[in-house]
């Protein structure tokens, strides 16, 4: 890779838009953010103001069309996520786009295609595949540390359930945040699911039962090696992110849990 700086340009600056802008902003060498864009342009606005970013707009081609920019970071509603990777792939630019690609496997397929034949780059935001962590359990289930893997256990549960409005246009629970869980089993494994049987309620917030949507699910697995999995989520932990992960085989289990200051562990609705 070029040791010049790389140029991006950010489209979609709500909660996810606004963490990466900040983080690439501020955090990551050899990186600028050129121009932010959201179709509010008071948020694209606000956003810009908050990290010093001169450019803002609520026309993604003001993006796509700047040669300055080598790269997108596309941050916009599940449902725009396809079109917009196939117009940066043809407009030149590699690409990250935040999870998942597109609500339609023959839409994700052509999408895919776009990018290859344009010879671009592009990364999914699967993150969790990057935590030391979780990748220190994967490790331990791939040097055989604990021996045949028996069964993989995944907890994931948010602080707070995001906006209603924006449930309506996630593709629902399953869609927007057990994505992450499936794709962390398959990491933990190695293995593709066979078999899958899933039960949701609505025990967060009646308003996502209204939109469609659960709040609260349990996944059982069984996976091609025949080892069995099970995640659990739930849109609402009143003690903060819950990330855990475990893998339990004939010679042993191996675990991860959420990074805490101490080893004590208060759960209320307090804050301490």
């Amino acid at each position: 890779m070029s040791d010049r700086e790389i140029v991006v340009g950010i489209i979609g600056t709500g909660r996810i838009g606004q963490l990466h802008t900040k983080l690439l902003n501020r955090f990551v060498s050899g990186v600028r953010v050129e121009a932010v864009c959201d179709v509010v342009l008071e948020s694209a606005k606000k956003c810009a103001g908050i990290e010093g970013i001169k450019k803002y707009s609520d026309d993604y081609n003001d993006i796509l069309g700047n040669k300055d920019i080598d790269a997108v970071i596309i941050c916009s509603s599940t449902d725009t996520h396809a079109e917009m990777i196939s117009l940066a792939a043809s407009a030149g630019k590699d690409i990250f786009c935040e999870k998942p690609i597109s609500f339609d496997v023959d839409k994700i397929k052509e999408t895919l295609k776009n990018v290859e034949n344009a010879g671009v780059k592009l990364q999914i935001g699967f993150n969790r595949r990057f935590d030391p962590n979780f990748v220190r359990v994967r490790k331990s289930v791939v040097n055989g540390e604990v021996g045949k893997l028996h069964m993989v256990r995944v907890t994931s549960r948010d602080p707070s359930p995001p906006p209603v409005e924006y449930i309506k246009r996630s593709g629902g629970l399953f869609f927007d945040m057990t994505i992450h869980d499936f794709d962390m089993v398959r990491f933990i494994t190695g293995s593709e699911v066979e078999e899958v049987y899933a039960s949701g309620a609505v025990l967060v917030d009646k308003k996502i039962g209204e939109a469609g949507d659960i709040d609260t699910a349990a996944i059982n697995l069984k996976f091609k090696n025949g080892a069995l999995g099970f995640i659990e989520n739930s849109r609402q932990a009143v003690y903060g992110y819950d990330q855990r992960v475990e893998a339990f085989g004939s010679g042993g289990m191996v675990e991860a849990d959420n990074v805490q200051s101490n080893t004590v562990t208060v759960s209320t609705a307090k804050e301490l």
